[in-house]
């Protein structure tokens, strides 16, 4: 068994980076309650980028060693700690992404693949690689992402045997509410249980200038019934014992590895 968590965060205006103090917060928590692995929300540092009239201003170079710099508070001998944030690769594009962050140090990352419905500021992802961290084979597929089988299902083929879902669901009042927790919690349960998997969900929370997020945040078991979930525009940390299984390398507490992924199906995405 090993003990994993969900952080539902609070939701913060379009543009702050003042996630990393209570995310900081809730790595030490998880330190004394022996929870390995806390999944953040989808671009809990900085919002998500197509809420921002300037989505450079809130973009980290993960290549230049930036990110490393802005998550070294996060660091732990014990706990890694999965942030969404937007991601700059040197030719400027821009990439929703979450990284794996171990003992100090940026190990892996994770592109959204379906950026959004119709347009986004963000370039699709193409890979869909698995990490194994304290003997759990896990993927990582972000928000819209959990709504398509295929990238969970490849995930599980190669090892996996969890699922974290970075998610943010801040959107305006008329778009959001608690219609998208049923639709989330819809997807968690079809994605556990087509392939035997674990399903942890952590999204914002509460209200903030224009947006609103009910929070979808839950722990999901392979049966699909649910284990833990968050209260409703609240922030809060979700814990659950869930089962490691053996993974494609059961490998010791200490030790990240990734499995690079195959390309995702070639597809059109709207740009602005």
């Amino acid at each position: 068994m090993i003990r994993v968590a969900a952080y539902q965060a609070p939701l913060l205006e379009p543009g702050s980076m003042e996630a990393i103090a209570p995310i900081r917060e809730q790595v030490q928590v998880c330190e004394t309650r022996g929870v390995r692995i806390l999944c953040c929300p989808e671009a809990v540092l900085g919002g998500l980028a197509d809420d921002s009239p300037r989505p450079e201003d809130i973009a980290i170079d993960v290549e230049g060693g930036q990110l490393d710099d802005v998550l070294g508070p996060l660091a732990s001998d014990t706990v890694t700690t999965i942030v969404g944030f937007t991601e700059i690769d040197r030719a400027g594009r821009l990439y929703n992404s979450a990284a794996i962050h171990h003992c100090g140090v940026v190990v892996g990352r994770y592109r959204k693949l379906h950026p959004a419905i119709r347009r986004s500021v963000y370039d699709p992802g193409d890979e869909m690689p698995v990490f194994t961290a304290g003997g759990l084979t896990f993927g990582v597929v972000i928000c819209r992402d959990s709504s398509f089988p295929e990238p969970a299902r490849i995930m599980a083929s190669r090892g996996a045997t969890a699922l974290f879902v970075p998610t943010n669901n801040g959107l305006p009042p008329g778009k959001g509410g608690p219609d998208l927790v049923r639709d989330a919690r819809a997807d968690d349960v079809a994605r556990a249980t087509e392939n035997g998997v674990w399903v942890i969900r952590a999204d914002v929370a509460g209200t903030t200038t224009g947006l609103v997020s009910y929070g979808s945040s839950a722990i999901v078991a392979p049966d699909g019934s649910i284990r833990r979930s968050a209260s409703p525009l609240t922030a809060e940390l979700v814990v659950a014992e869930i089962e490691a299984g053996t993974g494609r390398w059961p490998g010791a507490a200490q030790e990240v590895r990734v499995t690079p992924g195959g390309r995702a199906p070639s597809r059109r995405v709207d740009q602005r």
